[in-house]
């Protein structure tokens, strides 16, 4: 029976519980400068673009953990083009040169997963994929940047407090007249990590393995019935003749 719940459990946490992924609880997102709005095949572009973590702020692993880049995809064709670090933290820029086609624009991100940029057409132009999670509303964001900032800066943030110090002020408006950067993408508030919490798909699928384990316990623990002495394999009948 103890054997029988082990193998049920298994079962029920391959099918309810998400795989760990690699450096769970941390997540980046890529920014780009104003790109290109044409691009032709065979011509040289430098792109700049901003790696942040959680959507707000430079990474704060060590530097070799942050090789970045500019990666293109047409099937099984790949093209990368390494980033070169900017003065900015956060901050690279990749020389580009890009064949006729169709491709997925993706910004390498060290530790992290690629971030999804959209679609590039050559020639032609880049067709920005929507972010993947919802933007962040209010709060507080940190200024880690002088003069020069990530395109999406402060993002949705209500408040601004300058990194090193703790004076916060309120986040500037944008100007109605400043066009936006074509890839700009707001910051990310995606479900809690291990950091921020489990993730709503871990703490559903724990429930439902918690269910699993008290019923199948309960099972357990219930008593068999007796069976009558006459059908138990142990009781023997002697009848004297």
């Amino acid at each position: 029976m103890t054997r029988r719940i082990l193998a049920a459990l298994a079962v029920v946490a391959a099918v309810l519980l998400p795989a760990v992924p690699a450096n769970a609880g941390a997540w980046a997102v890529t920014e780009l400068d104003t790109f290109p709005q044409s691009i032709e095949p065979g011509a040289t572009y430098t792109i700049g673009y901003w790696v942040l973590q959680h959507g707000t702020h430079p990474f704060e692993g060590p530097e070799s953990d942050m090789r970045t880049g500019l990666r293109l995809t047409q099937g099984s064709k790949v093209l990368d083009f390494p980033g070169t670090p900017l003065p900015e933290p956060a901050h690279f820029a990749a020389t580009i040169q890009v064949p006729e086609g169709t491709w997925k624009l993706e910004g390498v991100q060290g530790i992290f997963a690629p971030y999804n940029l959209g679609r590039l057409t050559v020639p032609g132009g880049l067709e920005v994929a929507p972010p993947p999670f919802p933007s962040q509303t209010g709060g507080t964001v940190t200024d880690h940047w002088g003069p020069v900032k990530p395109p999406g800066f402060p993002w949705d943030a209500k408040h601004v407090v300058t990194a090193g110090t703790t004076a916060t002020a309120p986040a500037p408006v944008p100007s109605q007249s400043a066009a936006p950067a074509p890839a700009a993408a707001s910051a990310p508030a995606p479900a809690a990590r291990a950091d921020d919490g489990l993730p709503w798909g871990w703490a559903a699928g724990g429930a439902a393995m918690g269910a699993v384990a008290v019923f199948l316990a309960g099972r357990l623990r219930r008593p068999r019935p007796v069976p009558p002495a006459g059908d138990r394999e142990d009781t023997y009948v002697i009848s004297r003749g």
